[in-house]
C-alpha cells in the first residue's frame, strides 16, 4: 500500500513538469483529489461509537474523522482513457471490508478503449463506479449530505467489463456489463457464476435525466446459489433554476433457496427536493422508505424485518471554490425495535424504533 501511495504522490509532484506549452496538445493526464472530514452525533449513544451496520458513510459516532479521502490520476485521449484512485477513510473501512489486502484502498482503477472511429462506443474494464443509483460515495456530488438507505445498500462500486454507447446528441446512453458480483472487486470464494448489469440513461432535455439500471447474478458460493435480480429507476428534474426534484424506486428479488421458484422481495422509494437560494447555498430534504421483510439486504431477525422510514434535511454552504460545509439532521424509524440504545446503566439494549443523527462535514475538492 505504501508503494502505491508513493506512486500517486509522485504523480502529483511530477504534474507541473509534465505540463505542456499552451501551443501544444492538451496534456491527457490530470490529477485530482477529494477529502471529507466529519462529526456525527448519534443520539442513541452506541457503546462502540459506530452507527447501525447498514450505514457505510459517516459511520463513526461521537468523534471527528475522515469519511473519504482520495487522490486520482485520470488519463484521457480520443481513443484511450484510464483512472486510478487510491483512497482511505471510514467509508473505505466499512464498505471494502470484504476485499483482501491492498484492494481495500482501491477506489477506482480502470482502463477504456474506444472501439469505433465513427460512434461513441467504448469498452471499459477494471474497478468502476456502480451503474446503480443516483448517489455516489463522493459527498459533494449528492444533494443530501448522508446517503439514502438504498444507496447505502446497493453497490457503490463494481468490477468487470462494460460496453457503453452514447448517441451523438448525448441524450441517450446504453451500457451492458459483465461483473464479478454485487459490489465485489474479488469474486466470492466458491462462486463460478458471473453477474450482469445493464443501464439506460435518457436526457430528453437539459434539465431532465431518466435512468433504468438492472443487476442479475448470484453473490454466494455455488453450493448455496441464490439468483438476485435488482431494478433501479430514477429521475432527476431541475424544475426551475433554484428548485429540483430527484425521485427513485428500487425493486429486488432473490431466490429463497437454490433452484427455487419462490423469491424474497424488497422495494425502496425515495424522494429528494433541493432549493438553491443562492450560488453558495443549497437546502435539501429527503423522504425514504425501505422494506425488506425477509432480511435479504438488511437482516434484523425481527418479526417484520427491515421496514424503515427515513427523513432528513440538510443545508450546504460553499465556503470557497471547492470547499463545502454541510449540516444535516436525520431520523430513521422502524416498525420493529431494531436500533441499539444505551440504557440508564450504561449498557446497550435493542429497544428503540428510532435513531436520530446530527452530522456535519467539511470537504475539499481539487
Amino acid at each position: 500500500m505504501k508503494s502505491l501511495l508513493l506512486t500517486a504522490l509522485g504523480l502529483v509532484i511530477l504534474k507541473p513538469a509534465m505540463a505542456q506549452d499552451s501551443t501544444e496538445t492538451k496534456n491527457p493526464l490530470t490529477i485530482s483529489g477529494y477529502a471529507e472530514a466529519y462529526y456525527n452525533y448519534d443520539f442513541n449513544l452506541p457503546l462502540n461509537n459506530t452507527v447501525p451496520g447498514f450505514l457505510y458513510n459517516f459511520n463513526r459516532a461521537g468523534e471527528v474523522n475522515l469519511n473519504l479521502g482520495f487522490i486520482k490520476a485520470n488519463y484521457s485521449t480520443d481513443r484511450v482513457r484510464g483512472n486510478l484512485a487510491l483512497a482511505t477513510g471510514t467509508y473505505m473501512n466499512a464498505n471494502y471490508a470484504a476485499e483482501p489486502g491492498v484492494l481495500k484502498n482501491v477506489f477506482e482503477a480502470n482502463v477504456g478503449v474506444k472501439i469505433s472511429k465513427s460512434a461513441n462506443l467504448w469498452i471499459d474494464a477494471g474497478i468502476m463506479p456502480s451503474h446503480i443509483g443516483f448517489e455516489s460515495a463522493i459527498g459533494k456530488d449528492n444533494w443530501a449530505m448522508t446517503r439514502s438507505l438504498v444507496a447505502e445498500n446497493t453497490p457503490y462500486f463494481e468490477s468487470g467489463v462494460k460496453l457503453g454507447f452514447t448517441t451523438k446528441d448525448e441524450k441517450l446512453y446504453l451500457s451492458a456489463m459483465y461483473l464479478n458480483g454485487w459490489q465485489r472487486i474479488q469474486r466470492v470464494d466458491g462462486n463460478t457464476t458471473p453477474a450482469f448489469g445493464t443501464q439506460i440513461t435518457y436526457k430528453p432535455a437539459a434539465n431532465v435525466t431518466l435512468n433504468y439500471s438492472t443487476f442479475a447474478g448470484n453473490d454466494k458460493p455455488d453450493s448455496v446459489r441464490l439468483m438476485r435480480y435488482h431494478h433501479n429507476l430514477y429521475g432527476v428534474f431541475q424544475l426551475t433554476e433554484k428548485f429540483g426534484l430527484t425521485t427513485g424506486f428500487d425493486y429486488g428479488t432473490e431466490q429463497k433457496a437454490k433452484g427455487s421458484n419462490a423469491y424474497n422481495k424488497w422495494f425502496v422509494p425515495v424522494l429528494i427536493a433541493r432549493y438553491s437560494p443562492s450560488s453558495k447555498v443549497n437546502i435539501a430534504a429527503r423522504v425514504e422508505y425501505f422494506q425488506d421483510k425477509n432480511g435479504v439486504i438488511i437482516a434484523t431477525g425481527t418479526e417484520h424485518g427491515f421496514r424503515t422510514f427515513g427523513v432528513s434535511a440538510n443545508i450546504d454552504y460553499a465556503v470557497f471554490p471547492g470547499v463545502l460545509w454541510r449540516v444535516e439532521a436525520r431520523n430513521l424509524r422502524s416498525e420493529d425495535a431494531i436500533f441499539l440504545e444505551r440504557n440508564g446503566s450504561g449498557a446497550e439494549d435493542l429497544n428503540n424504533k428510532d435513531n436520530f443523527f446530527l452530522t456535519t462535514s467539511l470537504s475539499i475538492a481539487f
